[in-house]
Order: structure tokens, then sequence, then C-alpha cells
């Protein structure tokens, strides 16, 4: 009997809510949700000049938001009771999630389709589907698109120079401490410390160490960045090279949670070499580079700093990536309105192709485990 009597004191019983109190919590949560509505309705229609009141500034939006907040909250104890009072604990957390992610991006959505260019007195101004037809018509906008394609492809590459080094690691060599720590040094560095001390220097036509190399061994004038597809190869060299650290160790920590019994049931069953390698250690190795290269496609779709710090996306685009792109389209051309499309459209992309790779590695790994 005391257990149970132990047990009830972690359970929360619903409280007996009358329909007066219950009209309260609802007139709570709905008239300040209404409340909220009307306010970015008349700041909608000030800024569009739809109506004569003048605001400086959003303010009223926020102490609008505040308050709908603090009535969310009233309400839950008022509706729920008990249960209400659990739930204040995650909802300061939902509105922070909703104010930091969620109310930019309907934001976003409002500037996305406007003509809001900095340099411009006017200020911004509603322009419709002009935005979309801008992008349509891009061709650089599209360059951008497909060298994504490519730098994303150079992932399969990586995964195999990172594989490499993992296994190489993970075996008995000499020093092997050693070369660990130095294999994770490009990691440490910062892409723009990478795109300076290579890109800027180590490749700089005519005093760099590696076109001095160049020319020694006869290419006459070496220009790293002049041809688009060698400076895209530049581009994807300096990345790989950041990065692959970043695969190799996560694919050694797979490798080294492995159990050893399993390694030595294939040799004594003839799995060695490498067809023990292609039957029991990649297999298992498949959950930890699934996971490898899903965070490393996440790295390349936002592959921007090295771009513009060696090339700017340069010559006429040809490096690219759609990043690098919408940060010039805001930095160089102050045009807000059309970065802010191309960044939303890109954030779909991402999302759908994101989704794709998923449920075709889900359908994929299913029969396997």
């Amino acid at each position: 009997m005391a257990t149970e009597e132990g047990d009830l004191l972690h359970v929360v019983t619903d409280d007996d809510i009358g329909p007066g109190r219950r009209r309260i919590g609802h007139l709570l949560v709905w008239g300040s949700f209404g409340l909220l509505i009307a306010v970015f309705a008349v700041l909608t229609l000030a800024q569009t000049g739809r109506i004569g009141l003048e605001f400086g500034n959003w303010r009223p939006a926020l102490y609008a938001a505040l308050f709908w907040g603090i009535c969310l909250g009233v309400a839950q104890v008022v509706l729920y009771g008990e249960q209400g009072k659990r739930t204040l604990f995650i909802l300061p957390a939902t509105l922070f999630v909703i104010a930091m992610v969620v109310f930019p991006l309907v934001f976003a959505l409002g500037i996305a389709f406007s003509n809001w260019n900095l340099s411009s007195l006017e200020g911004r101004s509603f322009n419709g589907f002009d935005n979309v037809v801008q992008m349509w018509n891009d061709p650089f906008y599209w360059n951008a698109l497909k060298n994504m394609v490519w730098y994303t492809l150079a992932i399969i590459v990586e995964y195999v120079i990172a594989l490499g080094l993992a296994l190489i690691l993970a075996s008995e060599i000499k020093a092997r401490k050693f070369f660990r720590v130095a294999f994770l040094l490009p990691l440490m560095l910062s892409p723009v410390a990478v795109s300076w001390m290579i890109g800027k220097s180590m490749l700089e036509g005519r005093f760099g160490p590696i076109a001095r190399l160049a020319r020694w061994l006869g290419w006459d004038r070496p220009a790293f960045f002049s041809d688009p597809e060698i400076a895209r190869t530049m581009i994807m060299i300096m990345d790989a090279w950041t990065f692959i650290p970043f695969m190799m160790i996560m694919l050694l920590a797979g490798l080294q949670a492995i159990p050893r019994d399993v390694q030595e049931a294939a040799r004594v069953d003839g799995a060695s070499g490498w067809r023990g390698f292609w039957e029991v250690t990649f297999p298992l190795m498949l959950p930890v580079s699934i996971t490898a290269i899903l965070i490393r496609i996440i790295f390349k779709l936002k592959l921007a700093d090295i771009i513009i710090n060696v090339t700017s996306g340069g010559p006429g685009g040809a490096t690219d990536s759609v990043t690098s792109f919408i940060f010039r389209e805001y930095r160089d051309r102050s045009n807000v309105g059309y970065g802010t499309l191309l960044a939303i459209v890109y954030l779909v992309l991402i999302v759908i192709s994101i989704t794709i790779f998923m449920k075709l590695v889900d359908r994929w790994m299913n029969p396997r485990y």
C-alpha cells in the first residue's frame, strides 16, 4: 500500500476545468493571437503605403508577439491545470524556435517577392514574381547549381581517400599516433586560412612555390585560377584537403568499434585481405560511412569561404557555389530581395535532396540491417 501511494506522488491527474474557465483560456489564446495578426497586418499595410499610418520600425510586432507568448503560457495553466504546468517547461523552447527559425523564414518569404536594393533610395517594394523570372533567366545561378553538383560528387573521391587513410591508421604501423595528429592538422585550420595559405600564397602564379615547381617541370605560365576547369579542380582540392580529416576520424572511430572477434573469425574462414574488407569490414562500416557522407554533404552545400577568398567566383563564375553566388549578390550588388529568393529556393532544393538521399539510403540499408 505504501508503494502504491508513493507511485501516486508522480501521477498528475486531470483537473476539473469548468466551462467558464475554458472560455477564459480560449479567449486568452485566440484573443492575443488575433491581436498579433492585426498588428502584423497594420504594419504590413503601413510599410506598403496602403494606409496613412507611419511606423518607424517593427517594434509593435515584437511587443504583440511577447504578449501572445505570455498569454499562451497563462492559458496552458487555465485550460489544463497541472498538465499545463508541465507544458510550460517546453513552451519557452518552442517559442524560441518559432522566433529564431519560423518567423525569419516567413519574413524572408516577404522579402523574396519584393524589389529591395540597398543602393536604391526608394526602399523595398512588392514586385510579385519578377525575382522568380530573373532567377529562371539567370545563367550564373544555374551555373552555380551545376558547380554544386560537381562539388558534391567530389565527396565520393574524398570518402575513398578518407577510408584509405582510416584503414592505414587503424593498422599496426610505426608512429601511428603521430600520423593521426598530423592528418588532423588541416581540420584545425579555418577555411579562410587555408584559402590564403594555399590559394593566395602557394598557388600564386608568379612567386608561389607550387607555381615555381610547375615551371621547373615544364609548364611555362602556370595559372591555376585562369582556366575554369583547373580553377574548379583547385577549389575541390583545397576544400577536400580541409575536410577529408573529418571523414577520416569518423571512419577511424567506426573501424576501431568493430569487434576483433569478428575480424579474427573472418580470417579463420578464409576472408582475409580484400575479401575480408569487402565482405566483413565494409558492410559493418556502412552506418558510419553513411553518417560521415551525410555530414560532409551538409558542409559541402555551405561551401563559400574558400571560393570568396581565392577566386570570388571567377573566372566568369566558373567556380561559384550557390552560397558564394548569393553572398556576392548581397555584398556586391546589394540586391536583398533577389538574394533572399535564391537562398529560399536553395533551401528547398537542399531539403528535397537530403530527404531523397535519406529515403534511398534507408531503402538500401533495410535488407542489410
